[in-house]
């Protein structure tokens, strides 16, 4: 009994620091630091990597995490049928990773000439601090001869396709391309020797650059298209919040039938934070505690904003329409809106601060904008003031037009 008993509490102990070491060693270098390192491959090329050649890998690790992250170490761990440059080259230092900032490290394997054509895999291994645990991840990489005897070649037809057409810092969108095959007939003669004028698309990749971030990953063998016939690639990108106005371009890179119909583009991506704006045309002043409150919208962002509308708020006064909705506004279009607006508290003359609110979307993404604060007016007028000077000034013109009709009387008796 009390030899059971003692085994079943040394399980118990042994199951406990099993969860303890998976729970320590399992989860990234975050624990100790808030830092959280993702690491990925950015690419490689060419695309598959040849039996017998060289093959560059860019590696990319990035802080993800909420702290900056000390002593970042890349290691690649290549296994048959890849093999390092050299031994030397195998460790990366990247020193300081503050949050949200990466490093690209580039690695040339050899791909052993006994490889077969398919996928590999190789592993790269990563580490916080000089005396950290490495943690490591496997990535694949294509690898076969990369040849085809077709002579068709791919090339973009037309310009590609943005939505939204320009982005604003924060916004997510789509690019579109279409890919077409150059050739015109079936088969070409190549020194002497006939040829089919096939296209292939072995892989097709968008690289991000720095504020730009491309979500899709790369197409892989996305078939063969024949002469004049097209296929169209989607890539989802996202902008980054803090990103500067202008344009910004991105790497579209097609591996064709062989390297020599290989192609890189160069995809510009423009970025301009202007929107919509909200100028008064006329007094901000209520009379009495009510007035109408007309403002110009314009719509200053280089493609059309939808689902324009503007909204005001100040404090004790009620507007009406609550929100005054526009729809959609082409680039420098222009728009004149009214409120009215009546004060809740009429005896208060205080200025109020006025805020002018407007929101719109920019392709998919929903935006609003606290355009300005201004100041709202109120001023008294004295009606019956006015009544009494409307009647003495009726008075007096009927005066003066009895005195000349007297006048003209005793003129004409004369």
């Amino acid at each position: 009994m009390s030899y059971s008993y003692h085994r079943m509490w040394r399980i118990s102990i042994q199951a406990i620091g099993l969860i303890l070491l998976t729970v320590l060693f399992s989860s990234p270098c975050t624990a100790a630091t808030g830092a959280d390192l993702d690491v990925s491959i950015l690419q490689y090329q060419p695309i598959p990597a040849e039996i017998g050649e060289y093959v560059t890998v860019w590696v990319k690790v990035e802080n993800i995490g909420f702290s900056r992250a000390e002593d970042v170490s890349v290691r690649m761990v290549p296994d048959f049928p890849f093999t390092l440059d050299s031994p030397g080259n195998a460790n990366k230092t990247t020193g300081v990773l503050t949050p949200g900032r990466a490093a690209v490290h580039e690695y040339r394997l050899f791909v052993d000439e006994d490889a077969r054509d398919g996928t590999e895999s190789i592993e790269i291994w990563y580490q916080e601090g000089t005396e950290g645990v490495w943690y490591q991840q496997e990535f694949d990489i294509r690898v076969g001869q990369s040849t085809f005897d077709s002579r068709g070649s791919v090339q973009i037809q037309g310009s590609p396709v943005t939505e939204p057409e320009v982005f604003i810092p924060g916004d997510r969108g789509t690019i579109r391309f279409s890919l077409v095959n150059a050739a015109t007939s079936p088969s070409v003669m190549v020194g002497g020797e006939e040829f089919d004028t096939n296209a292939r698309i072995q892989a097709a990749s968008l690289e991000g650059t720095d504020g730009i971030d491309v979500i899709t990953g790369t197409y892989h063998d996305s078939g063969v298209i024949g002469p004049g016939e097209s296929v169209n690639l989607t890539y989802s990108i996202r902008v980054n919040d803090d990103i500067e106005d202008g344009t910004y371009y991105l790497d579209l890179v097609v591996e064709g039938n062989s390297h020599s119909l290989s192609n890189t583009w160069r995809i510009p991506v423009r970025v301009d934070s202007s929107s919509v704006r909200v100028i008064p045309s006329s007094s901000l002043v209520l009379e009495n505690g009510a007035g109408v409150l007309e403002f110009d919208v314009a719509n200053v962002h280089p493609n059309q904003l939808s689902s324009v509308s503007v909204r005001l708020q100040a404090e004790d006064v009620e507007f009406s329409p609550s929100e005054y909705f526009i729809g959609s506004m082409d680039p420098d279009e222009l728009f004149t809106i009214q409120f009215e607006a009546t004060s809740v508290d009429n005896k208060s003359l205080s200025p109020r601060n006025l805020t002018i609110i407007a929101d719109y979307r920019n392709g998919v993404n929903q935006h609003s904008t606290l355009l300005s604060a201004r100041q709202l007016r109120s001023v008294t007028v004295n009606e019956d003031s006015n009544l009494g000077i409307a009647v003495a000034l009726i008075l007096l013109a009927a005066i003066a037009v009895g005195g000349y009709m007297f006048y003209r009387r005793r003129k004409s008796k004369e």
